[in-house]
C-alpha cells in the first residue's frame, strides 16, 4: 500500500477502484474537536461532479460521501477518519420501440426464441440486449413501473435494434403519453409507384413531414447528421486544396529536374505553348490518375464500411454515373489549377542558359 499512501503530519491511504463497490480515503493524525462533518466535504466533490458540463463524462456519478468513523456529533475524536464513496453500479439499458407486431416492421424482426409480442404487457427483447442482460422467454421487465413479460427474442442485423426491445404500439403510446402518436409511419406503395413522386407527394400533403426512401436519406431528420455534412464539406474542401497544391508542388519539381531536357525541346523548336501545353497535361494525367485510384478505393470500400458499422439502416451507398462523373471533373480541375504555375515557369525557361547550366 505504499503507493497510495502519503503524507507526515496527515496520513492519507486511499483504497478502492471505480469498478468496484466502494472508494475511500483514511486520514490518519487529525487532532480531536475540530468541526467537520459530510457537506464540509461533500461541496467539494460537488465541482468536480460528472455530467455538469459536455466536458466531462455523463455517466451519473453523485459521489457521495459517507464519514465511517473518527467524527462523532460534528466533531473529530483524533482517531483515524474514515471516509467513503459508494459506487453506483450502472444497469445495462436499452431503447425501446413501439411497433405494430403485424405491420411489416414488426414482421421483419426474426424471433430466435420464443414468439411475438400478441397482447399488452409482453415485451420482445434484441439478441444483444438479452446477452447483455441474461433475459430469455419469461423473464419479467419494469418499463416506468409498469411490469412487462420477455416473451420472446429477435435479431434484425441492426446493431442499436438488436441492443434495444420492442413493446406494442398502443403500449408505447400510453407509456410516453401520446395517445394515437407515431413517431414513423412505414407507407407500402403499389408496384407501379415510384417512391420518388410519392415522396414528393407526401411532403407536399403534410409540411413539416420527413419522407425516406431510402435509408440514406434518414440523416435529413437528425440535426447532428447536417454538422457532420457540414464537416464533411470542410474536409472535402481541404483535401481538394491540399491535391491542387500537391499537384502544383510535384510538376513545378518535375520541371526544375526536366529544366535541361525542357530546354532542349524548345532549342529544336518547340514553342513556349507547346511546352506549357505538354506540363499542363502531365499535370491533368497525375490528377486523374489519382481520381480513378481514389474512387476505385471509394467503390470497393463503401459497401464494406457501411457493413462494418452496421449501419445499413442509416445509409447506403449512392454511386451513379453522374456522381462518379463529378469526381473526374473535379480530378480534371485540381490538374488544370495545380498545372497552371508549372507551365507558366516553363514559358520563362532561357534554353540557352538552361543548356548551359546543365
Amino acid at each position: 500500500m505504499a503507493g497510495n499512501s502519503f503524507g507526515t503530519l496527515f496520513r492519507f491511504t486511499t483504497w478502492g477502484e471505480s469498478h468496484g463497490p466502494a472508494i475511500g480515503v483514511v486520514v490518519d493524525g487529525a487532532p480531536p474537536r475540530l468541526s467537520l462533518a459530510e457537506p464540509d466535504i461533500q461541496q467539494w466533490l460537488a465541482k468536480r461532479k460528472p455530467g455538469q458540463s459536455r466536458f466531462t463524462t455523463q455517466r451519473r456519478e453523485e459521489d457521495l460521501v459517507k464519514m465511517l468513523s473518527g467524527v462523532f456529533d460534528g466533531l473529530t475524536t483524533g482517531t483515524p477518519i474514515q471516509l467513503l464513496i459508494e459506487v453506483i453500479q450502472h444497469q445495462p439499458s436499452a431503447i425501446v420501440f413501439g411497433i405494430d407486431p403485424s405491420s411489416f416492421a414488426g414482421e421483419r424482426l426474426v424471433i430466435t426464441a420464443g414468439r411475438r409480442q400478441t397482447g399488452p404487457g409482453q415485451i420482445i427483447v434484441g439478441d444483444e440486449f438479452a446477452k447483455q442482460s441474461k433475459l430469455r422467454p419469461g423473464s419479467r421487465l419494469q418499463l416506468k413501473g409498469k411490469p412487462y413479460t420477455v416473451v420472446g427474442v429477435f435479431h434484425s442485423g441492426v446493431t442499436f435494434e438488436d441492443s434495444g426491445a420492442v413493446i406494442g404500439l398502443r403500449d408505447a403510446q400510453l407509456l410516453a403519453g401520446h395517445s394515437g402518436g407515431a413517431t414513423t409511419i412505414a407507407i407500402a406503395l403499389d408496384r407501379s409507384a415510384k417512391a420518388g413522386p410519392a415522396v414528393k407527394e407526401i411532403e407536399r400533403r403534410f409540411p413539416g413531414t420527413v419522407a425516406i426512401n431510402d435509408p440514406g436519406q434518414a440523416a435529413r431528420a437528425d440535426a447532428n447528421s447536417l454538422l457532420i455534412s457540414k464537416a464533411v464539406l470542410v474536409i472535402v474542401v481541404l483535401a481538394l486544396a491540399l491535391g491542387g497544391i500537391g499537384v502544383t508542388n510535384t510538376m513545378a519539381m518535375a520541371v526544375l529536374e526536366r529544366e535541361r531536357e525542357l530546354a532542349l525541346m524548345s532549342a529544336v523548336g518547340w514553342s513556349p505553348s507547346r511546352v506549357a501545353a505538354l506540363i499542363l497535361g502531365e499535370g491533368v494525367g497525375v490528377s486523374m490518375l489519382g481520381a480513378g485510384i481514389g474512387l476505385a478505393i471509394g467503390l470497393a470500400g463503401a459497401q464494406v464500411v457501411v457493413s462494418a458499422l452496421s449501419a445499413q439502416a442509416f445509409v447506403s451507398p449512392d454511386i451513379t454515373a453522374w456522381g462518379l462523373g463529378r469526381g473526374a471533373l473535379v480530378g480534371v480541375a485540381i490538374g488544370v489549377l495545380g498545372g497552371l504555375y508549372p507551365a507558366w515557369r516553363v514559358t520563362r525557361l532561357m534554353p540557352a542558359e538552361s543548356l548551359a547550366r546543365a
